[in-house]
């Protein structure tokens, strides 16, 4: 049975990229379990305000053309259901452009970015991989499977608008552009493998994720970025031949300290980590004012006050049975 009811719409509006952005109120009746996001534009568009702007095409949660954001999250208009998105307590249905691109008109942004982005991974199989020859290039489902979830990427944006790097860095890629590196990587008719990990363990890539985790929460389409995030640092980690970079010295010392003394102690990971133990006296001499704050107030315990986990050796065993089972 169909429920109409009045639904108020808050919509952000912009004229130009450097114009200040309001925000403009219509309401409209509409089942909210029979309704999507993207519906109620339309329907605003055609018989409210015409001269609204956004993007649309194909309305099967394909093209990824409608990203945007609803009530303080990025997702496709196409696929929400106004139900979905209004909670309980929620008195309008909130719409506003993705974040970290450029506005060009209220909920149409600038994607030049996010396709640059895109293209510093070459998220392409290697021309000599794709030579032509007298056979198809045949995958098991096996190695079909490995690529599987990155391969679902649509490329929407939704990921990018939500990356809290994104919005501090200009030099970060982007999830979207790791989870279709990752996809490459995982290709068996690629034949760029090393020169790929060695690409990806520099700044700008996969070291620069600070794993907020919301990029897999917006995904439409389960890519799970983050995920495909986390298996090249797993390649980049495999690999005895990388110099070890600031990054993967980090990741080793955290294990390291938490098999030593069941958590971490600040006073060692900071000498470790920056000051590569003692060998970058540069490194050293940058951490050695926030040491000096972190004693001043207290936040970073004595050498002679610090206090081993009482599952230490649990902790321990746990990561020794883990790292053999790597190994096998």
């Amino acid at each position: 049975m169909n429920i109409t009811v009045n639904i108020t719409v808050k919509l952000r509006r912009q004229t130009s990229r450097h114009s200040e952005p309001t925000y403009q109120i219509f309401h409209i009746e509409a089942d909210p379990d029979r309704t999507t996001v993207l519906d109620a534009l339309i329907k605003i568009q055609n018989e409210q305000d015409g001269s609204i702007g956004f993007r649309r095409n194909c309305r099967n949660a394909i093209c990824g053309s409608c990203s945007m954001r609803i009530n303080g999250q990025s997702g496709l208009a196409c696929q929400k259901q106004i139900g979905e998105v209004m909670g309980e307590n929620d008195t309008e249905l909130v719409i506003e452009p993705m974040q970290n691109l450029p506005v060009i008109k209220d909920l149409i942004v600038d994607m030049t970015k996010f396709w640059d982005n895109l293209a510093k991974v070459d998220p392409y199989v290697s021309t000599a991989s794709r030579q032509i020859s007298k056979t198809e290039f045949l995958q098991t489902p096996e190695q079909r499977a490995k690529l599987q979830a990155a391969a679902n990427c649509i490329l929407c944006g939704s990921c990018y608008s939500e990356c809290n790097t994104a919005a501090i860095s200009d030099r970060f890629v982007g999830p979207h552009a790791l989870a279709k590196a990752y996809r490459i990587m995982a290709d068996n008719r690629d034949d760029r493998t090393e020169e790929r990990i060695q690409k990806y363990n520099e700044s700008g890539f996969v070291w620069d994720c600070t794993r907020c985790y919301n990029c897999n929460e917006v995904c439409p389409v389960e890519v799970q970025p983050l995920d495909r995030i986390s298996q090249i640092k797993h390649e980049i980690l495999a690999n005895p031949d990388l110099p070890e970079s600031t990054a993967q010295r980090h990741r080793h010392t955290m294990v390291d300290l938490v098999k030593e003394d069941g958590w971490i102690d600040e006073s060692k990971f900071g000498v470790r980590v920056v000051g590569d133990n003692f060998r970058d006296l540069k490194g050293l001499l940058s951490i050695f004012p926030l040491g000096i704050r972190m004693v001043l107030s207290g936040k970073m315990p004595y050498p002679w006050q610090f206090q081993k986990s009482e599952g230490a050796i649990e902790a321990r065993a746990l990561i020794e049975a883990i790292e053999k089972a790597k190994n096998r």
